[in-house]
């Protein structure tokens, strides 16, 4: 898997991960505060890694997949879609001039986030190099 997606998928799941930490701390969201600006860079990697996030994949099913370009076309549009709706969430919380841990929970739930996450899981399952994609030989 090109290392473009790698890094991509790690800073989303590292902002998730931090996100989970920081929702449960109860902070108040101070304007301006370190914890604020600290959940800010995860937010902001995250929102930079998801833009052009379904190009990446589509490139890389074009490069080293080609076996999946017209069966995964459908999926990629649903990650495009998913991955807008996640940086729309991720893009409003950053306009907010604090970012309390109650809106990090909420941000944490929404759906959008949490299906552009299951996207990636799958899609990063399915082009792992080291699946063998060839049918068992028939037992005879």
């Amino acid at each position: 898997m090109p290392g473009d997606i790698i890094a991509r998928c790690n800073a989303i799941e590292e902002c998730y991960e931090y996100m989970l930490a920081y929702a449960g701390q109860g902070l108040g969201g101070v304007e301006g505060s370190a914890s604020s600006g600290q959940v800010r860079d995860y937010l902001q990697r995250a929102a930079n890694a998801v833009s052009g996030i379904g190009e990446a994949y589509a490139a890389a099913i074009t490069q080293d997949h080609t076996d999946l370009e017209e069966p995964s076309r459908a999926f990629l549009s649903v990650l495009e879609r998913d991955a807008s709706d996640s940086l729309a969430a991720i893009q409003l919380v950053l306009a907010q001039p604090a970012i309390s841990s109650q809106l990090i929970d909420n941000l944490n739930a929404s759906i959008h986030l949490r299906a552009l996450l299951t996207d990636l899981f799958l899609i990063d399952e399915i082009l792992k190099p080291q699946r063998v994609r060839e049918k068992p030989a028939a037992i005879e």
